[in-house]
């Protein structure tokens, strides 16, 4: 199993969104079923927007893939990465709360980061 700050820093790396990590676990909890867009709008309770931007991003972390048909299946790319997953939803039963700040604080990072490039710097 991976340690805490491999799980601390898988989470802060993939997800942009608590969608993408809900989205993530419903995908996982059956990883035979193939999901259409439609069908996790549904089950998330979520705008078709946010599921587009959680898939994208879940498919390009290389946590699902897409079929021939349309659909989306859970599918990590290594056993590594399937222990990740497991470990984070672990930790996120355990402490819901941590994890949301941890992607949140990860995205405020990122929008600092960007927004430093653009201050003129004195010469």
């Amino acid at each position: 199993m991976p340690v805490e700050k491999d799980v601390s820093e898988f989470l802060r790396s993939t997800f942009r969104s608590i969608w993408s990590l809900e989205l993530l676990f419903l995908l996982a909890d059956d990883a035979s079923r193939c999901w259409s867009i439609p069908e996790m709008v549904a089950a998330l309770r979520a705008s078709e927007l946010v599921v587009n931007r959680a898939v994208d991003d879940l498919h390009a972390a290389g946590l699902l893939v897409p079929e021939p048909d349309g659909c989306f299946r859970y599918a990590p790319f290594t056993e590594d990465v399937r222990s990740l997953v497991i470990s984070a939803r672990s930790l996120y039963a355990r402490s819901p709360d941590a994890v949301r700040r941890m992607i949140i604080r990860s995205q405020s990072n990122h929008l600092l980061k960007f927004a430093d490039a653009f201050k003129f710097r004195k010469g």
